[in-house]
């Protein structure tokens, strides 16, 4: 797979506490200059960076982040406060306490409450996948798919650990034709990448990647 079509899969990303307008303007011009799929950014950039890359460029945000134990009205709040914004996409976190506790039905309507709050805008549903069994993983996959949500997703990458090879091809057999996967934490190498595409990840939340191939663009390229 080409280069370029290995950066339209990225959600760019800088979630840092510490992350400056600076910072934000940067990552929105690497993701216009490399054409990535969109910058993911928190959201009290959102409407500055919106008015910066006009349509040039897609808008994600994150909502409950990264512990995911805000109440649904809060949820539901910070979604459509960031929609306000002009975010294109949104990737939640779910409660994972309910997860665990094995409330499926509350996480699903939460997750069904989030999405008819943003209608048509892309929804990712973040598991944390670090924390979870397999069996909780399995029946996360299906509570996504009832709810309506677009994508499933690996990990805020600020838990214990990211995106496993093994999570995904999980996610590829279990979840609904109208779920796509995002891998997100510990994507650093364009290999990483291609792994993860390979196995069903049609999004990758990566910090890292679009500086991996710059670094390195000239051996990546380079002919046999």
């Amino acid at each position: 797979m080409e280069i370029q079509k290995v950066l339209k899969l990225v959600d760019h990303t800088l979630l840092n506490v510490a992350a400056t307008w600076n910072e934000i303007k940067a990552l929105c011009d690497e993701g216009i200059l490399y054409d990535v799929a969109s910058v993911c950014i928190p959201p009290a950039y959102v409407a500055k960076a919106k008015e910066y890359v006009g349509n040039r460029l897609a808008i994600c945000t994150v909502v409950g982040f990264p512990n995911g134990y805000s109440t649904t009205e809060a949820k539901i709040f910070e979604a459509e406060d960031a929609i306000r914004n002009r975010a294109d996409e949104i990737d939640m976190v779910v409660n994972i306490g309910l997860v665990k506790s094995g409330e499926f039905k509350a996480v699903e309507d939460e997750i069904k409450s989030v999405k008819s709050a943003i209608g048509s805008k892309i929804l990712k549903v973040i598991i944390e996948t670090c924390v979870l069994t397999r069996e909780e993983k399995i029946k996360m996959c299906k509570v996504v798919t009832n709810a309506g949500a677009d994508f499933i997703k690996t990990s805020t990458g600020f838990s214990t650990g990211g995106a496993t090879r093994e999570d995904i091809r999980l996610f590829s057999e279990n979840v609904g034709g109208n779920v796509k996967i995002k891998a997100a934490g510990g994507i650093k190498t364009l290999d990483d990448a291609m792994d993860f595409i390979n196995l069903g990840a049609s999004r990758l939340g990566t910090s890292s990647l679009v500086k991996y191939i710059k670094e390195n663009y000239r051996s990546l390229t380079k002919s046999p």
